[in-house]
C-alpha cells in the first residue's frame, strides 16, 4: 500500500452500514481519484461484498480469527474475507483485543491468504512487540483518545515518535499508523511528520455531515 495511507474503521456506527457506506466509500473513492492518496476503508461485515465489488479502494475487515476451515461457529477466518474481495484485516483492535497467541494465529492467516495486516497496539512497548512479529503496518492508538475527540497527535506527539522509532529498531520494513482522535489535515501532518506511513480513523469520518469535506480536509496538508 502507497504512502500516505488513510484507514477509516466504521466499526458498527450506524451510519456506516447501508446507504451510509456507500456514501464514505463515495467519498473516499473520490478523494482517492483527485488526490492520489490511498484511502482505505475497513468496514462492518455485511458490507464488506459489496464494498469491495463497487469501489476500487483498499478494504479491510475490521477482525479475523486465525483458523482455517471447519467446525468453527461464529468464528471469521481469513479465507472467508479473502473470498469477499478485502485487501486486508486489523488485528487486535482496542475494541476487539487478542491475547498474544490469538495476535499471531490470525496474523499467520493473513499471510497464508495475502491479506495486508495492521496490528493495532496502545503503547511503545507494545507498538515494538506487534512491529517484532512482522506485520505489514502497526497502528498505535492509545485507547483513552480513541473517539474523545482528542488527537493523539497533539496531545500525544511523543508516543508517536516513540512507537516509530521502536517498530522501526525492531523491523525495518514495518510502516506505522497513528490514531486515536485524528480529524484534521494538521493531525494527519503532524502523524507523517512524525515518521508515520499514515493514520487510522473512525468517527471523525464515518459520523461527519459531510465525509468527502473531512478527508478533503484530512489530506488538505500532505
Amino acid at each position: 500500500m502507497s504512502s500516505p495511507f488513510i484507514l477509516i474503521n466504521f466499526k458498527t456506527y450506524r451510519e456506516g452500514v447501508g446507504y451510509g457506506a456507500d456514501r464514505i466509500a463515495r467519498a473516499a473513492q473520490s478523494v482517492m481519484e483527485d488526490t492520489g492518496i490511498t484511502i482505505g476503508i475497513a468496514p462492518t461485515y455485511t458490507e464488506l461484498r459489496k464494498m469491495a465489488k463497487h469501489y476500487t479502494i483498499p478494504v479491510f475487515a475490521q477482525h479475523i480469527d486465525g483458523i482455517g476451515a471447519g467446525a468453527h461457529t461464529g468464528h471469521i477466518p481469513a479465507f472467508m474475507m479473502k473470498m469477499e474481495g478485502v485487501a486486508g484485516t486489523l488485528i487486535n483492535h482496542s475494541e476487539r483485543r487478542l491475547t498474544l497467541a490469538e495476535i499471531e494465529a490470525s496474523l499467520r492467516a493473513a499471510r497464508t491468504e495475502d491479506l495486508l495486516s495492521v496490528i493495532c497496539t496502545n503503547n511503545v512497548a507494545t507498538t515494538a512487540a506487534g512491529a517484532a512479529l512482522g506485520p505489514d503496518y502497526v497502528a498505535i492508538e492509545p485507547p483513552e483518545l480513541i473517539g474523545s475527540g482528542i488527537s493523539v497527535a497533539k496531545a500525544d506527539p511523543e508516543i508517536i515518535a516513540g512507537s516509530v522509532k521502536a517498530a522501526l529498531h525492531l523491523n525495518g520494513s514495518v510502516k506505522v499508523l497513528a490514531g486515536a482522535g485524528i480529524q484534521s489535515g494538521e493531525c494527519v501532518k503532524i502523524a507523517v511528520d512524525l515518521g508515520c506511513a499514515g493514520v487510522l480513523l473512525a468517527s471523525s469520518v464515518v459520523k461527519a455531515e459531510d465525509p468527502e469535506a473531512v478527508l478533503r480536509d484530512l489530506v488538505s496538508k500532505l
